[in-house]
């Protein structure tokens, strides 16, 4: 899309390797800036991201995003910006799931999302990796009622040892992602990823589909690059997920995001 004519209306934007980068732990105001420049323009900014509710209101805070959509836990629930409350959740029954990645990963820690105040957690998490307060409980409970999102946490090993023992593994009734960073699986409902929620809000929306951009740079990102008319992976992506996108810019060190959107919003 270089194009100069072209602008895209929907931009749909992942968070941490995206927008924050991990280093730091922090949004660059060159990209705060560049978000803003795109909202002011009238395009439909969507923070889609894997984070919870509780750990996306604080960067639609900083992005001073006030109306629209952002889609938290991986297209799983949908907030209204606005009003900074979920308006959608598809939840699934983790019983299965549990069984089935508790003899995968062994010594697995696991949480599941409790919409709006935190997480189930059957061993804490490092603050820095689970947003909000975490209540630790024993596997029953998690299994207790429907979630909208599961994360299973293989301490103890590598990225690469989880993604081995994950090849080719069905889980029941849900889609997962692996992160390439943490050795985690995420476990949303069957048939949800950021793309498929994504193409539900554009329908919505009436925005035509040749008008979309997305930016992302994780496993859970290759659907949504897949969906947008013009999908970029940051420069620090893996190639699976690079491979997935239209184009690649600098890493999120580097402000890979503000310089593609300054392409069309200077």
């Amino acid at each position: 899309m270089s194009d100069a004519a072209w602008k895209p209306r929907l931009i749909a934007l992942d968070i941490d390797g995206t927008m924050l980068d991990p280093a730091t732990q922090a949004i660059s105001a060159a990209v705060k800036a560049a978000v803003r420049r795109a909202v002011e323009a009238g395009a439909q900014v969507v923070v889609s991201t894997g984070r919870s509710t509780l750990g996306t209101l604080p960067i639609l805070d900083g992005l001073e995003l006030t109306s629209g959509f952002a889609l938290c836990s991986n297209g799983a629930v949908r907030v209204d910006v606005a009003a900074r409350e979920p308006v959608s959740i598809e939840t699934f029954e983790p019983g299965p799931v549990l069984a089935e990645l508790t003899r995968r990963l062994p010594g697995a820690i696991f949480a599941s999302e409790d919409i709006g105040a935190g997480s189930l957690v059957t061993s804490k998490f490092p603050e820095d990796e689970l947003h909000g307060p975490q209540q630790l409980a024993t596997l029953d409970e998690l299994v207790d009622h429907p979630v909208p999102r599961l994360i299973a946490n293989w301490v103890d090993h590598e990225p690469a040892e989880l993604l081995a023992a994950m090849t080719g593994v069905r889980l029941p009734n849900c889609t997962y992602t692996v992160d390439h960073y943490e050795p985690w699986v995420t476990v949303v409902p069957e048939g949800v990823t950021k793309g498929a929620a994504l193409e539900k809000l554009r329908a919505e929306l009436g925005i035509a589909s040749e008008d979309t951009f997305a930016a992302g740079d994780g496993d859970n990102d290759i659907e949504m690059l897949r969906w947008a008319a013009h999908g970029v992976a940051m420069g620090q992506a893996v190639e699976i997920v690079r491979a997935a996108a239209d184009e690649v810019t600098r890493p999120v060190a580097e402000d890979g995001l503000a310089a593609v959107l300054d392409r069309w919003f200077r």
